[in-house]
């Protein structure tokens, strides 16, 4: 017994030495001679990027450990402004949030970390991590120099620094990088706000600390202050050497750094699951390694996007799903992938001769559940609950989710109807999900993934009642576009031709009532539960309408449902959700995520300890309601099952242009290689729809590809992209969601490519929204070496 614990005592020091071994007080890193250097010596920066808050604490250690077994020396990591000051002025850094607590955890296992405040992170996160209380403040200027803007976010980061000050290197903690902002090249030019955020965490993180911006290698400059380090993102694939090409010229001395290197893709709803192969992100690091340049590998383990905290993408609006599997090497729960061998196998190369460290044992098992049904339910315009603080009903005119002090779930709006005898069109800017009711009885949805704003109503009555139940999806979180109001915003039109007169009807009087989508509201309604299908009963809003209480289609189906199942053992499991509609849903109080039928996510990942043996309860939120009340837990994840109404594909012949007797505004040659090309027309031109004919290709059989196309108005400057849809493709390709959207998704890594085989020419039809006077057009190929799939001659037409 004295053996075992001398044993024990020596493993703790010894565990205590690597901890305090890695970083002391008066330890340094700094920016030196085309290198880092870590306490003097020139280091290079292996870093995995991980995000505390998609993964349960309780597996934090496990996660650690697994970036380490790759030979990672460092963790980058975001940190989520919304996520800490849910409500403004009510901070937390506790449980999950305790982002001090996984920096030390990486300090007891030997890595430093490299951390990145924001304010604004993107990461595929609701609103980019600004949290949706600023729109409140519906004029507020968000990533500028607004004052409220400034003020709360001086706030915040001096409540992270509280945090994460006390465990910079200089004070022997893991801390070695500090990230000013993130990626503002895609967003706009503004050194004087980049530099009071610079400033700030100056101010918070001491002068010795290194602070660095990140942006792509096309936008950098506009932006980067002289005495920050710069460093790049892209994606696997890409031309490195290119990449760092501007930044050589400007900064020969500088050490390079790619600060995400980009393993995956995220997956958005009603697309296909994303991939990247290994062999390009291997290839990529390999030479990156050889170079003596800098990574983080993003991401390196990407998690699960919990409860309503997934984004959404921009142009248009494309909400992302509740995984975040990333295709990365270490996938959503916590495995090693054949990327994470292969990976691990090339940086056995560049350890320094030692032995790579231990691959951990997953910490849970993975278990199945039988199915079982979930018999209990509750109306969702049950349970309202004071303690929300939040009101949950409101007379007058239309408002937003912010000005209800809502920030997430979902919003029902009601107002009389005056006698409109003929079929009338009801048209509004919807945020995000729309299904329209007369008297309870559904008419039909507004789907704004699909970019609908009209639905055509029957004949009504005088004093019937219009019931639009609006579900609000993730906040847009990257572009100008993260000022993304939920609800109805702006007005309610309706229009109908009445004795030949054309009339329109927009209502001034609504009553509209509030839904959060939070687990007490979910208990809440079981309690609360009673029969709103009865005359007197109506929403509990005030005078009932004369409804026909058959097939009452708003109440009868749409909301909380409630089972358990039973467990010997506990385990990560994957639930399946494909019988359902659209929601949320929680296990034992936890919140889970969203769910959507349309797919390709079918099953939410729920980590084991979550679970508990004997009973575990599932609530399930769905504004649809589902085809089949059945939930059954599986042993792997279903992440690319869609479930469309049609194909993706633009290839619908009726959209195809006849350009036979068009005249183009431009023809000619693009150049071979990487990097923007521009064609100015001969004169300045109008149309709608822009039309590009990919007549030849730069090398002999390949396949067609655009990554980013822009537009340049009269004034020489780029057009707004935000209301650009896809019209036709006479050929993509789905599967890799190569799909001609991308060519405007504000990806640079992203883009359209021809199916494999399919003849030249090629054609890419792009619908502007409206009219647009314009003078040229900007093309980027793909990113790789020797930008494979380059346009060579072409023509551009609009019409």
């Amino acid at each position: 017994m004295k053996n075992s614990r001398r044993l024990l005592m020596v493993a703790i020091l010894l565990l205590a030495t690597c901890a305090t071994a890695l970083a002391k007080k008066g330890d340094n890193f700094q920016v030196g001679n085309k290198t880092f250097l870590l306490n003097g010596k020139p280091f290079v920066v292996k870093a995995a990027e991980v995000h505390y808050p998609r993964i349960p604490r309780e597996y934090w250690d496990h996660r650690i450990k697994m970036c380490k077994a790759l030979g990672m020396n460092t963790l980058c990591l975001y940190v989520f402004w919304n996520i800490h000051e849910q409500r403004e002025g009510e901070f937390n850094f506790t449980g999950n949030n305790d982002v001090a607590e996984f920096c030390r955890l990486a300090q007891k296992n030997g890595m430093y970390v490299i951390v990145r405040p924001g304010p604004y992170v993107c990461a595929e996160w609701e609103m980019g991590g600004l949290p949706w209380w600023l729109l409140k403040k519906k004029d507020i200027r968000l990533r500028e120099q607004d004052p409220y803007f400034m003020e709360r976010v001086k706030i915040f980061e001096q409540k992270v620094g509280e945090q994460l000050a006390p465990l910079t290197i200089q004070h022997g903690g893991p801390i070695i990088m500090i990230q000013v902002e993130n990626e503002y090249g895609s967003y706009g030019e503004d050194k004087p706000y980049v530099s009071e955020i610079r400033d700030c965490l100056r101010g918070i993180y001491g002068p010795e600390m290194a602070l660095f911006q990140c942006d792509w290698s096309s936008n950098f400059e506009k932006n980067g202050l002289d005495d920050l380090t710069w460093t790049m993102n892209f994606g696997t694939g890409a031309n490195i050497d290119q990449q760092f090409r501007r930044l050589g010229e400007l900064r020969p001395n500088a050490p390079k750094m790619c600060s995400e290197f980009w393993s995956g893709w995220f997956d958005k709803w009603g697309a296909r699951h994303e991939t990247r192969p290994a062999k390009d992100m291997v290839e990529g690091m390999d030479e990156m390694l050889s170079k003596g340049i800098s990574f983080s590998l993003y991401m390196t383990h990407g998690g699960t996007s919990f409860g309503h905290w997934a984004g959404a993408n921009s142009p248009g609006f494309a909400p992302d799903v509740t995984s975040y599997d990333y295709d990365a090497p270490i996938n959503e729960w916590g495995l090693a992938t054949p990327k994470f061998w292969e990976l691990r196998e090339m940086m056995a190369k560049y350890n320094d001769g030692k032995k790579m460290p231990t691959v951990p044992k997953a910490p849970m098992p993975i278990i199945t559940v039988p199915k079982f049904e979930l018999t209990e339910f509750s109306s969702m315009l049950n349970g309202e609950d004071p303690d929300l603080k939040m009101p949950v009903r409101k007379e007058g005119g239309l408002v937003t989710f912010e000005e209800m002090d809502l920030g997430w779930g979902s919003m029902l709006y009601m107002t009389k109807l005056p006698e409109i005898p003929a079929r009338s069109v009801i048209t509004a800017d919807f945020h995000d999900f729309a299904q329209i009711f007369i008297n309870g009885k559904y008419i039909g949805k507004i789907d704004r993934v699909k970019n609908e704003k009209s639905l055509t109503l029957p004949p009504v009555k005088k004093g019937d009642e219009l019931e639009i139940l609006v579900e609000a999806m993730g906040r847009i979180n990257f572009g100008r576009a993260i000022k993304d109001f939920k609800g109805i915003v702006g007005e309610v039109a309706i229009s109908a031709v009445v004795d030949e007169v054309e009339t329109t009807w927009k209502p001034q009087q609504w009553t509209k009532y509030g839904m959060s989508d939070d687990y007490r509201k979910a208990v809440n309604a079981f309690a609360n539960n009673h029969d709103l299908t009865k005359d007197d009963s109506h929403l509990r809003l005030g005078t009932p309408p004369k409804w026909n209480k058959d097939g009452l289609d708003l109440v009868s189906k749409r909301g909380y449902y409630r089972g358990y199942f039973m467990l010997k053992k506990v385990g990560d499991t994957f639930l399946n959700f494909e019988t359902w509609g659209i929601g949320q849903v929680w296990v034992n109080g936890h919140a889970m995520g969203r769910i959507w039928s349309i797919g390709p996510q079918q099953t939410l990942y729920v980590p084991g300890c979550w679970l508990k043996k004997g009973k575990n309860e599932v609530i399930v939120l769905d504004v649809v309601g589902p085809k089949e009340a059945v939930v059954w837990g599986q042993a792997e994840p279903e992440l690319n099952k869609l479930q469309l109404e049609k194909t993706n594909k633009h290839n619908n012949i009726g959209d195809k242009p006849d350009l036979n007797s068009a005249t183009p505004v431009a023809t000619g040659s693009f150049k071979a290689g990487n990097g923007w090309q521009t064609v100015k027309f001969n004169s300045q031109k109008k149309g709608r729809y822009l039309a590009i004919e990919c007549l030849s290709t730069q090398k002999e059989n390949d396949r067609v590809a655009i990554a980013e196309l822009y537009l340049q108005g009269a004034d020489g400057k780029r057009l707004s992209r935000e209301p650009w849809t896809t019209k036709y493709a006479d050929s993509e390709e789905e599967n890799g969601n190569h799909t001609g959207d991308k060519v405007y998704d504000l990806q640079e890594s992203t883009y359209w490519q021809t199916e494999r085989g399919s003849s030249l020419p090629h054609l890419l039809v792009i619908d502007l929204g409206e009219e647009q006077t314009v003078g040229a057009l900007e093309y980027l190929p793909r990113a790789e070496q020797a930008a494979p799939g380059s346009i060579k001659d072409f023509k551009i037409y609009l019409y």
